[in-house]
């Protein structure tokens, strides 16, 4: 069940108020008693996806996919030249630190 916002145009007063979405909107003001309360319009509390499975990127458009999936061959690309030489350094770095001792 919905939480609806309503205002008296009498008094001013807001409140909100936890209601079916079938029942009819409430029109006396709790505050003055009087029969001008509206129910206002709001935003909403929205949708939030919980749990495994929701992710960012899931609803992204085609054009994104695309983009996204070209960067990530670059990367990896890029990655498996710098992994080569980072070993080089790494046996290097080895080395000397193995001739120090």
């Amino acid at each position: 069940m919905p939480t609806y916002e309503y205002a008296c145009k009498a008094c001013e007063h807001t409140w909100e108020e936890f209601q079916s979405i079938k029942s009819e909107p409430t029109k006396k003001c709790p505050e003055c008693g009087k029969n001008k309360a509206e129910r206002l319009i709001s935003a909403g509390g929205g949708i939030i996806f919980k749990g495994s499975g929701f992710y960012q990127t899931d609803y992204r458009s085609e054009s994104y996919r695309k983009g996204a999936s070209a960067d990530k061959k670059a990367r990896e690309s890029a990655s498996s030249g710098d992994s080569s030489g980072s070993s080089d350094s790494s046996s290097t770095s080895g080395s000397a630190k193995s001739s120090d001792s």
